[in-house]
């Protein structure tokens, strides 16, 4: 077996870059933006009023001072001319300062009588005019790789780039293996139970960008296992649910080492998800999962996520851990490192209470993964803990 860190550098390892696509801003929310994106203006494009008031010479702006309102700038209506001595423009937040002036005298400031204004006693100190490039110029960049957020939505557009060149979005086959599964909606015979892990599976690869591809059920048998790889053909990834192990009736691993797979590893101390294998397929790249529901929705976040994230670009790095204390004691822990249910509050993160493999109740009512090193020694509250947020 190897640690969970040497699984993910392997996994890391086995990526290969996917190429990119340009998507208009309106889709590009939540893509990864593939190369710098390059303003092509100034924002502000002109030196602009962060105030209603007056635009004035600062020179002249002494508490008493009379001037005569010749003109008025206006968001989209700038004024054309340039004030002389003792004369100054009514403005508006947004609009263009004009030439020659350099404050803006806020309202709150001034009393006006028909077209001539006086100022008042005491004056605000502030300027209230955002410089032209204040926020960025031409040829300023937007770094990459990011996920674009909102927010770098709204900068694309105010840089004027309509359109984003982005990662394509990586496609992902999954298999279910079993004969014991069925899929939600159907009538499940006294032996067999419902097809989970691929769904739980299908929303998280999703949620991180991928495009989905949920296969037949494989059952066990070569020829149906065959028949399932085919239909994975073209996807980046290909990833198999259960049939990872060793028994007589685990025909995964075989079936895809006569199909090619370069097995890269298999096996992994930790728990749940011990039986995970990895490699190449032809042109895709294979990740074999333990069929344990939890187990199958654990090694998703720990393994299958990071590998996800680095095929579109971000860097290839394990899952973020935080640490928080304890709230209850913890027992030393074996040989393999362990991935408890847990959920965190504002008081700390406690392990629950049941952690078999099969319990998705469990895993519901879950919002971390608490990790506890291989051979750790037993834990006391307020000690703190490494997790992974679910």
């Amino acid at each position: 077996m190897i640690t969970v860190t040497q699984a993910l550098e392997a996994l890391f390892a086995l990526v290969r870059p996917l190429p990119t696509e340009t998507v208009d801003l309106r889709q590009a929310a939540g893509r990864v933006l593939a190369s710098p994106a390059v303003a092509r203006r100034d924002q502000p494009p002109f030196a602009g009023s962060a105030m209603d008031g007056y635009a004035l010479r600062n020179a002249e702006a002494t508490p008493g001072a009379r001037f005569r309102v010749v003109g008025e700038s206006a968001a989209g209506h700038r004024f054309d001319g340039t004030p002389g001595p003792g004369e100054c423009i009514r403005i508006f937040t947004g609009a263009p300062v004009p030439e020659g002036c350099d404050r803006v005298i806020i309202q709150e400031d001034v009393t006006r009588d028909g077209d001539t204004i006086t100022l008042g006693d005491t004056l605000d100190k502030g300027m209230h005019i955002r410089p032209a490039g204040a926020d960025f110029r031409i040829g300023d960049q937007l770094q990459a790789p990011r996920v674009i957020s909102p927010s770098d939505v709204a900068l694309l557009a105010a840089m004027n780039v309509p359109r984003v060149p982005v990662t394509r979005a990586p496609v992902v086959a999954l298999i279910s293996t079993g004969d014991e599964l069925v899929l939600p909606g159907e009538d499940p015979g006294p032996d067999q139970i419902i097809s989970s892990n691929t769904f739980g599976l299908e929303a998280l690869f999703r949620a991180l960008g991928a495009r989905t591809r949920l296969l037949p059920i494989a059952r066990d048998t070569r020829e149906s296992l065959f028949s399932c790889f085919e239909l994975a053909r073209g996807a980046d990834l290909i990833v198999t649910i259960g049939g990872a192990s060793v028994g007589d009736h685990d025909l995964v691993g075989r079936v895809a080492q006569e199909l090619g797979l370069d097995q890269s590893f298999y096996k992994v101390a930790m728990r749940p998800g011990k039986p995970l294998m990895a490699g190449r397929l032809g042109d895709a790249m294979m990740i074999g999962l333990p069929g344990n529901p939890v187990s199958a929705m654990v090694c998703g976040h720990v393994f299958v996520a990071p590998v996800l994230r680095a095929m579109l670009g971000l860097p290839a790095q394990p899952a973020p851990r935080q640490s928080a204390p304890l709230t209850e004691a913890l027992p030393a822990n074996g040989p393999r490192e362990h991935y408890l249910r847990a959920v965190l509050t504002p008081g700390g993160i406690a392990a629950a209470p049941r952690q078999d493999s099969s319990l998705l109740t469990v895993l519901a009512e879950a919002n971390t993964l608490l990790i506890r090193p291989a051979n750790a020694p037993a834990a006391a509250p307020g000690e703190r803990v490494d997790y992974l947020v679910l």
